[in-house]
């Protein structure tokens, strides 16, 4: 995935203006929308002090900003609506994401929620044992190291939200892809294999609450079909990526 660029522009508005400028931006936040440089925006407006307000434009890139967006139809139409308050920005700025995130203790990790480790344990002791003796999975996993069920818990683990012990003794996205590098998956057994997960997880005593068991169900989706893709004659290995990390809400678009 790309790391995105974020843009954040702040302003001092006297708070006889407020309501107007809020206005404003309601109309041109329209154009944001329909900005495919645009990923997100939110305008946040200070509680200590109501003249102030902070505008977060995530953009797919800083060059797709400048270039694309700001060249566009949508900019022009954009600046109309929020000219008269180009004089209240304090400062407009870009900037790239660190390695410093998270998220805070109010929302527990799909791991933790899950159980932790002894939980993605079960869950592939499980799985594996079923795909051994399915008849459209067992070629796929002929020869199946013992250990590959804990490397897997591991994996499965540190996409969840749990600690990076996969990257630590494994590696990272790159060495997971290259597991399938040229084993041909088809997608009959991309979804037997999906379908077994889910069979295992009920089984594992994994949560059941749909919350969870759409987070789970949709990175199951998204991993297979990589896998699938990667096992393809035509697949270019990706470069070296860390571990990707899933969470309650959705993937954005895949851009290569």
């Amino acid at each position: 995935m790309t790391a995105h660029t974020v843009e954040y522009i702040r302003y001092l508005i006297p708070e006889q203006q407020s309501a107007e400028f809020l206005a404003a931006y309601t109309r041109a936040a329209a154009q944001l929308a329909a900005a495919e440089q645009c990923v997100d925006y939110e305008l946040s407006r200070c509680e200590e002090d109501f003249e102030h307000f902070v505008l977060r434009i995530t953009w797919t890139s800083t060059e797709d900003h400048i270039e694309g967006f700001r060249k566009s139809d949508l900019f022009s139409a954009f600046l109309a609506e929020i000219r008269p308050y180009v004089g209240h920005i304090e400062e407009m700025r870009h900037y790239k994401p660190t390695t410093v995130r998270g998220t805070g203790g109010s929302v527990p990790t799909l791991y933790a929620w899950a159980g932790g480790a002894e939980a993605f344990a079960r869950l592939t002791e499980v799985f594996y044992d079923k795909v051994l003796k399915d008849d459209v999975l067992a070629p796929v996993f002929a020869g199946l190291a013992p250990e590959h069920a804990a490397h897997v818990a591991l994996w499965l683990g540190e996409v969840f939200g749990g600690p990076a012990a996969y990257s630590e003794t494994q590696g990272g996205h790159g060495h997971m892809v290259a597991k399938h590098l040229g084993k041909g998956i088809t997608e009959a057994q991309r979804r037997r294999w999906v379908n077994l997960l889910q069979d295992a997880a009920d089984e594992a005593g994994l949560p059941t609450d749909a919350e969870f068991r759409s987070a789970f169900v949709a990175y199951a989706e998204w991993g297979t079909r990589l896998a699938v893709y990667f096992s393809g004659p035509d697949a270019k290995p990706p470069a070296e990526q860390p571990v990707p990390k899933w969470t309650w809400g959705a993937a954005p678009p895949f851009r290569g």
